[in-house]
């Protein structure tokens, strides 16, 4: 199974630099993102599972999901992105690899086996019984396998991504062309009466 992760870990690697070759994002802002996309399936969940449960069971969750929130506010986006970036960027330029890679590997593994095996009970559920609170589980283990793969990864140094710039190059052409003046746009474009002077004279 250590040699699946290892390949596994691998493709996402090269996965997240193309992706950041093409928008300039690192594996560190998907993770960041996707953790952010893990804590609103999470809420969904807590409301969808407990909402039949008794007051006593909705109090608890209540105050539970608060607690969560002021401790996500006090430690992940206290600080942003852009400094876990610039810490992933900074170990790159000295030449060291990911610590995540070995150090969490087993918690990789064990994610990544609950996920597959966890595959066909969920499916059979979701077709059968219709069950929106096991897919919203299944779905928060495939988004902590998939964070845990993108933060064992290591960037690019930092670079532009070539959609952005080619955006940004259309845009500039477009508003050069808004910005021109009105005598060099007509000098452009013949008026039709010319055109049809020109015809006739000739």
């Amino acid at each position: 199974m250590l040699h699946i992760d290892a390949a596994l870990l691998n493709a996402t690697e090269r996965l997240c630099r193309r992706f950041q070759l093409l928008t300039g994002r690192t594996n560190v802002w998907l993770a960041f993102q996707l953790t952010n996309l893990s804590i609103v399936v999470y809420f969904t969940w807590a409301a969808l599972f407990f909402w039949n449960r008794d007051l006593g069971s909705r109090i608890f969750v209540g105050v539970f999901s608060g607690a969560l929130i002021w401790g996500l506010t006090q430690t992940i986006f206290k600080v942003p992105v852009e400094t876990y970036e610039n810490s992933a960027y900074r170990r790159v330029a000295k030449g060291m690899r990911n610590p995540r890679r070995v150090r969490d590997a087993l918690l990789r593994v064990s994610f990544l086996t609950l996920a597959i095996l966890l595959l066909y009970p969920i499916v059979m559920l979701a077709a059968t019984l219709r069950v929106p609170v096991a897919v919203l589980s299944y779905s928060l283990i495939v988004l902590t396998t998939v964070v845990l793969y993108l933060l064992a990864c290591d960037p690019l140094p930092p670079c532009r991504g070539t959609v952005f710039e080619w955006l940004r190059g259309l845009r500039g052409a477009r508003t050069s062309e808004a910005a021109a003046p009105l005598e060099l746009r007509t000098a452009r474009r013949p008026r039709s009466g010319a055109t049809k002077r020109r015809r006739y004279a000739a």
